[in-house]
């Protein structure tokens, strides 16, 4: 007897459970009424009226709104976000009067002028040469570096040695780059 009561009470379980796909119709069927309610509440008069995005200094002359708001903020100044507006005014750039003295070092003769030198070994329109030359002047225990500049949409890549004020170090540098038959250029920067 406790065989068939058993059996009974699985049979009754499995009736009041329901199969997997109803529930599925079921979960599918709450979201896309969650759906349809947020659509329908976007769609509202309310949604319809919303303030106009923000238009960049830039265009603003240029768009025509029609509209009295429109005139009315244009009378008074606007808010600006950015600092730089009050803070480049105030900056000044000096501009040196004078070039660099350049001169090719094609003469043995020490440097005895004060100043801070560079040497520029070369400047060439590609990477990989200028990257060549720096190589060579890493075998020769010379430190160099790699200077990008634009001249008239053309880009150079300068090869510098320095800066430096040490003349003993700077014609020591020469001496080297002649006997290794590199051609440089003695910038004088300035005292």
């Amino acid at each position: 007897m406790t065989r068939r009561k058993r059996k009974r009470s699985t049979k009754k379980r499995q009736q009041h459970e329901y199969p997997g796909w109803v529930w599925m119709l079921f979960g599918l069927g709450v979201g896309l009424s969650v759906a349809l309610a947020i659509f329908m509440k976007d769609r509202g008069p309310g949604a319809a009226v919303r303030e106009p995005l923000p238009v960049p200094a830039s265009l603003a002359s240029a768009i025509d709104y029609n509209d009295e708001s429109a005139t009315a903020s244009a009378e008074e100044p606007p808010e600006r976000r950015f600092d730089f507006y009050n803070m480049l005014p105030n900056f000044e750039v000096i501009i040196p009067e004078q070039e660099p003295d350049v001169s090719r070092d094609r003469e043995p003769k020490a440097i005895e002028r004060p100043g801070i030198y560079v040497l520029q070994a070369g400047s060439f329109t590609q990477y990989v040469d200028a990257d060549r030359r720096r190589a060579q002047l890493a075998l020769q225990g010379i430190e160099s570096r790699i200077q990008r500049v634009t001249i008239d949409d053309k880009t150079y890549h300068r090869v510098r040695i320095g800066p430096t004020r040490d003349l003993d170090e700077l014609n020591a540098l020469r001496s080297r780059l002649r006997q290794a038959k590199i051609d440089v250029l003695r910038i004088r920067l300035g005292d």
